[in-house]
């Protein structure tokens, strides 16, 4: 064997995503279309961890108008599943089909970032002359530009990588862009936390403006050159187009694909509630800082991460999807009530470990679930575009609601546990967020009892005999 047989052979067993280079997708253009990921995750940070946490600390803005802010960008989720079939069945007379929903979906993601400062000083109070409602208003436009443009980014982005690659390649180039939007959100709640560790109104404009600003620049770098022009004639252009309620009918004639989207509706709103209350339960429970508590963002990616490996050593060993989706639900189960005792103790370690383990266990039911997904009908008219938005329509669905549902619970339970309804036991403000968690923790056995019926003898893994590794899982 010579030198270069031996390299390239070590190459292949030792990095994750080798296999998932191919003629048709070569490993240059691969790693540049990945950037759009990491735009996406920068954007996530600022959206679920960063600004929640500003908003009600260092802004003073009541929890349930934060709520609905960060909740509009996934109550308009839905239309994930619609912007993917429209990019399966768009036609130009240069023959783009995804390009041009990428391009504009990091045009709106970056508008809504770079407006969003100033609506959330003019939303906190901060404010000279207009309307007084000037504020929600500036801020929800922020919030629902950036969300849209996010979901119709990535929705496209993912498409477009389904396409580029080969059969063989697919389900591992698709794993890769996953890593990197995990990859991107914990950079970039590193680096944000870094820089807001001295917050000040000056501070935060120049943050969230230079996200915007590097989001388009990633977002440019990732589709240039990545869909080849196919020109269509006036005739093929104006040709019928297949109906987008058929579409779903085919995906959805598979009772299993059913029940699927409502096992990931309802783990996702089990594991989800917290987002927008985790880091302000550090800020106003435990007393951390706004660097440490974007930490979480960080320990969060690094326990889904860890899910997938855990996930490529049971699918080796031929586990069932389904089986390491309750997994994760259990691992989830014990990382809220580390999270719920960790108030009353006032352990950061405790807390800090719970959301690692929301994280793990998260990452880890996401992984599972997605698997399962990739095998889902989409025969006749529905196409790669309405299958992968409609796994994440559902997941971003109930995040929204979720969302929604934590802040205006905390706020309310908070409310009448200070005023003293609750009695002087419960007197606290731990005790909404502490309600919150303990609401999560009955969701997650709905779920596991949703997910019952999805399990089967036999196991969807790949063949236990070929080598499994993180490259291996779709999204």
């Amino acid at each position: 064997m010579s030198l270069h047989t031996a390299l390239k052979s070590m190459t292949l067993r030792t990095l994750p995503f080798a296999d998932a280079i191919s003629a048709e997708l070569p490993l240059g253009q691969l790693m540049r279309l990945s950037l759009f990921q990491v735009s996406v995750g920068m954007a996530s940070v600022m959206l679920l961890g960063t600004l929640n946490r500003v908003m009600i600390v260092e802004l003073g803005v009541m929890a349930w108008i934060v709520a609905i802010m960060i909740a509009i960008p996934v109550l308009v989720a839905p239309f994930r599943a619609l912007l993917g079939f429209r990019s399966d069945t768009y036609r130009s007379a240069i023959g783009w089909k995804r390009i041009p929903y990428l391009w504009f979906g990091s045009l709106w993601q970056f508008g809504g970032l770079a407006i969003m400062p100033m609506g959330l000083l003019v939303l906190s109070g901060d404010q000279v002359a207009g309307p007084a409602w000037a504020g929600e208003v500036g801020a929800a436009l922020a919030f629902l530009l950036t969300g849209l443009g996010m979901h119709m980014t990535q929705t496209a982005g993912l498409a477009l990588a389904a396409d580029r690659a080969s059969d063989e390649t697919r389900p591992r180039v698709v794993a890769l862009l996953y890593v990197m939007f995990l990859i991107g959100m914990g950079l970039s709640a590193v680096l944000i936390g870094t820089l807001l560790r001295d917050f000040s109104a000056l501070r935060l404009v120049q943050v969230v403006q230079g996200a915007a600003v590097i989001t388009l620049v990633l977002n440019v770098v990732a589709l240039w050159k990545q869909e080849r022009m196919n020109p269509m004639s006036r005739a093929e252009r104006e040709a019928p187009r297949p109906q987008f309620a058929d579409a779903w009918r085919d995906l959805t004639s598979d009772n299993d694909a059913t029940r699927l989207l409502l096992v990931v509706f309802l783990g996702t709103l089990a594991f989800n509630m917290q987002d927008v209350l985790l880091e302000p339960y550090g800020g106003e429970v435990l007393d951390l800082s706004v660097s440490a508590t974007t930490l979480l963002t960080a320990l969060w990616a690094a326990g889904a991460l860890i899910g997938f490996g855990l996930a490529a050593r049971w699918l080796k060993a031929a586990t069932q999807p389904m089986r390491m989706a309750a997994r994760g639900i259990l691992i989830g189960l014990g990382a809220f009530c580390a999270v719920i005792f960790a108030g009353p103790l006032q352990s950061g370690a405790l807390f800090f470990a719970g959301a690692f383990g929301i994280g793990l266990g998260g990452g880890l039911f996401a992984v599972a679930t997605l698997t399962a997904a990739m095998t889902l009908n989409t025969t006749g008219t529905a196409g790669r575009g309405l299958a992968l938005g409609a796994w994440g329509a559902a997941q971003a669905t109930a995040a929204g609601l979720s969302i929604f549902a934590g802040g205006a619970l905390r706020d309310v339970i908070n409310h009448a546990a200070l005023g003293g309804t609750l009695g002087p036991a419960l007197n606290s403000n731990a005790t909404g967020y502490s309600t919150v968690y303990h609401i999560e923790i009955g969701l997650l056995f709905i779920t596991l009892i949703a997910l019952g019926p999805l399990v089967r003898a036999r196991a969807m893994g790949p063949d236990p005999a070929e080598p499994l590794g993180l490259a291996d899982f779709p999204t």
